[in-house]
């Protein structure tokens, strides 16, 4: 398989990657939190929330068989209020953040908060360096692509892998995120799983950060076929 092939089906996959993890970016299905379920013939408050905005659903109950669990599935039917992250606006959190309200801890629920918004900012601030290295990397290759400078194709590859390894820890970052609203011993979710977006992430992560590496050693140059012979020796590069 000639050179320029191989090239072409590493950036074809590095665009896969690039979709994942925009789609990721954008949307608001990282991970799902459910409430206990007390009692029937009530209405329950499931959450799904991404890095920009938290969506809370309002889902009726009314068998007795949910009693004690989770509340959902998110896919029911139930009426949606969404809302953005107050991450900029001082003396306010989120209300992703609620716990069980307990006279004499104020300042541990509100350490608790501010502590949980940080890893979410964090994520936040982390995916949007693995877009700028994205498009970074895609201006190289447009740029060898029209003005056939295949040298280009080295920092590519570079910036490709730094996006997915930026990527890789935002996914991280969040994942603790939520492992800490969990264990909390206050939170008032009971279950919780990642969703689809998140799942765009980690596809997004693999993807951009073998291929990046992938390109960036397509880019050296050719070694030599016999260990005996010299760089020099060896046959030069077609360039068509």
């Amino acid at each position: 398989m000639q050179k320029d092939t191989k090239v072409k089906i590493t950036f074809l996959v590095i665009l896969v990657g690039m979709v994942c993890m925009f789609t990721a970016v954008v949307t608001d299905h990282w991970a799902v939190l459910s409430p206990r379920v007390e009692t029937v013939n009530i209405t329950c408050e499931a959450a799904h929330f991404g890095l920009w905005k938290l969506c809370k659903k309002y889902i009726y109950i009314d068998e007795q068989e949910m009693v004690g669990k989770g509340c959902g599935p998110i896919s029911q039917p139930g009426d949606v209020n969404c809302s953005y992250f107050r991450h900029f606006t001082p003396g306010e959190t989120s209300e992703i953040f609620e716990v069980k309200t307990q006279r004499g801890e104020p300042a541990r629920r509100r350490d608790e908060h501010l502590s949980c918004l940080k890893y979410n900012i964090s994520a936040a601030a982390i995916a949007v360096f693995s877009l700028a290295f994205m498009i970074l990397g895609t201006i190289c290759m447009l740029g060898s692509t029209m003005k056939g400078k295949d040298y280009l194709h080295k920092p590519a590859g570079m910036f490709y892998a730094f996006a997915g390894l930026c990527a890789f820890i935002s996914v991280e970052v969040m994942r603790q995120s939520v492992n800490r609203m969990i264990e909390s011993e206050e939170t008032i979710w009971m279950e919780y799983y990642y969703s689809w977006s998140f799942a765009c992430a980690c596809t997004g992560f693999v993807l951009l950060l073998l291929s990046g590496i992938g390109l960036l050693l397509l880019s050296m140059p050719q070694m030599p076929r016999n260990p005996w012979e010299t760089c020099m020796d060896a046959e030069p590069e077609q360039i068509e």
